[in-house]
């Protein structure tokens, strides 16, 4: 049985169709690429994985579960979490509390308990710190760690956002376009974050690039689309060397 699963997912704006019938399974374990031109639906796709939209038709499902029309404020207890294209931080806070963010999905607050700093309240938050400076560790974010996020250039940015959801403990990590804006030495070094996640972490990936250097370097299934439609499923190799691939990059 697969970790997750889209089954004909579809979502319309308007009469605009930008996913139609998509169904795709992704494995423990896997990375999971899906790649198409601007427009194709990919991060719809994504905002539709992590709830922020409903489907118009067909299902999610994640570990078993029908998570369709799970809300979205409980995505990441169930164990997904994501990244986004554009970098979604709070500049005006350091490193290390943009990280401890991400443990607000592990958080059980009891009003009188906090206001009190009972013990066990304390205990929590030392085991939610101890998480954060494991992913710190992890990323080799030690030097940023008291930087604020303002101060950061743009790639250390990409992987403070990769490590705030890496807090959250996921089982599936969505990474939307994790290259996008890095240099080709950056780049490089997010595929070995993204290797070292899936083999060291035991994570599953899903991701949507476009650099196909970095999806061809980390990738065990590819998945393009194209006007919201899957046009090919199968190695980076295959997906890249298949005619309706090529049409719809380059065009004819």
């Amino acid at each position: 049985m697969s970790l997750f699963a889209a089954e004909e997912l579809g979502m319309s704006f308007g009469g605009i169709r930008a996913v139609d019938s998509v169904s795709f399974e992704v494995e423990a374990g896997q990375v999971f690429t899906i790649i198409g031109p601007n427009g194709a639906g990919k991060t719809t796709i994504f905002n539709l994985v992590s709830r922020i939209y409903d489907p118009s038709q067909g299902r999610l499902r994640f570990r078993d579960e029908d998570i369709t029309r799970v809300p979205p404020h409980e995505i990441a207890r169930r164990g997904i979490a994501r990244t986004f294209q554009n970098i979604e931080l709070f500049e005006h806070a350091t490193v290390l509390h943009n990280l401890l963010l991400g443990r607000h999905a592990h958080a059980r607050p009891h009003l009188v308990q906090e206001l009190l700093f009972l013990p066990g309240v304390r205990a929590r938050e030392r085991a939610h710190r101890e998480a954060a400076e494991k992913v710190i560790d992890f990323l080799d974010l030690q030097p940023y760690r008291d930087s604020l996020v303002v101060n950061l250039p743009y790639g250390v940015r990409k992987v403070v956002e990769m490590g705030r959801a890496l807090c959250t403990e996921p089982t599936l990590l969505l990474l939307d376009e994790p290259s996008s804006g890095l240099s080709v030495e950056e780049t490089a070094d997010m595929a070995f974050w993204i290797e070292d996640i899936r083999t060291l972490l035991g994570i599953t990936v899903l991701m949507v690039e476009h650099d196909m250097s970095l999806v061809s370097a980390v990738s065990d299934r590819v998945l393009a689309l194209n006007y919201g439609r899957v046009v090919a499923c199968g190695t980076a190799r295959e997906v890249q060397e298949h005619p309706d691939v090529i049409k719809a990059y380059l065009g004819g």
